[in-house]
């Protein structure tokens, strides 16, 4: 029996290893990665997330191998948006996506927001069921990913 993951902040030495989470869920669903734009984040996690004042963590399991991702990106003094909230498939259905949200929306209150926004696509069908479970309702005001067709936010 494997024992939980552990959730922890992420470093900089992190970020291939999430580039690498991200573009196989994805892949999974039939999305494409974006180094360029949408991903881009994923290079310099100190300076997207970190020195923003947002914040990213990851989930790993007992060999400390990346299992899940999760970000907050400010986006001005009351929002951030919830970002790049993976996970591997075989920690799915276990509660470890209700993890990963609980820990975002307590973080975001911490750390001073007031609204918390997410995009999606409509693919990404069991995300959306926990996103809506937890409150977040149709926003679909600031879209600008390319791979994301629908949006959410509540107010924390």
């Amino acid at each position: 029996m494997t024992s939980v993951p552990q959730l922890r902040r992420a470093t900089p030495a992190d970020s291939a290893a999430a580039f690498a989470l991200v573009r196989s869920v994805l892949a999974e669903y039939g999305l494409g990665i974006d180094p360029i734009a949408t991903d881009a984040d994923l290079a310099d996690l100190e300076a997207h997330y970190f020195t923003r004042g947002g914040d990213f963590v990851v989930l790993v399991d007992d060999s400390d191998r990346l299992v899940g991702t999760c970000g907050l990106f400010p986006l001005d003094a009351g929002v951030v948006e919830l970002r790049k909230m993976y996970l591997l498939p075989p920690l799915r259905g276990q509660g470890q996506g209700r993890r990963l949200l609980d820990w975002a929306l307590t973080r975001a209150r911490e750390l001073g927001f007031r609204r918390i926004t997410l995009e999606t696509a409509a693919v990404l069908k069991e995300a959306v069921a926990l996103y809506e479970r937890n409150g977040f309702r149709p926003d679909c005001s600031s879209l600008h990913s390319c791979r994301c067709d629908t949006g959410y936010a509540r107010d924390l």
